[in-house]
């Protein structure tokens, strides 16, 4: 029997907006790999753990938020992440402009950026924002 070498994230593409300027959420990595680099927040799925649960969590855990999500996209191209074939489910959120982030676990800063002057970013986590950016603006 073979023995799979792929892994599963999480990643969370959070949302706020004023009248003029929609913001994302972003946290600057504390470890390796990527180190102070942006990204999005996120991590690995437990053992014995739903994705829906481990997207949650990861929210939490480095940002102290707490924010209704849904299933955006699979992103699992095999060298996404120099750890190895690590696949991630992508999620989506919105919540309110007042909300604030405050970093904690392995995120070293959060903080919400301007979708239109992102910072460079780990991973493929680009992408990942672009893809939700097209499908909000094909939802409303």
């Amino acid at each position: 029997m073979r023995v799979s070498n792929i892994f599963l994230t999480v990643d969370i593409v959070l949302f706020k907006a004023t009248s003029e300027v929609t913001f994302v959420l972003l946290i600057q990595r504390k470890n390796e790999p990527c180190k102070l680099c942006w990204a999005l927040p996120g991590g690995f799925v437990d053992e014995n753990e739903n994705p829906d649960t481990a997207a949650a969590r990861e929210l939490f855990e480095e940002t102290s938020i707490k924010a209704t999500l849904q299933q955006l996209q699979v992103f699992g191209k095999p060298n996404r992440d120099p750890r190895g074939h690590v696949v991630s489910v992508a999620y989506i959120g919105w919540v309110d402009n007042s909300v604030l982030a405050l970093a904690a676990d392995d995120a070293l800063n959060a903080c919400w950026f301007n979708v239109s002057d992102l910072p460079q970013l780990a991973f493929d986590h680009e992408e990942i924002i672009k893809f939700a950016m097209k499908k909000q603006i094909s939802v409303l």
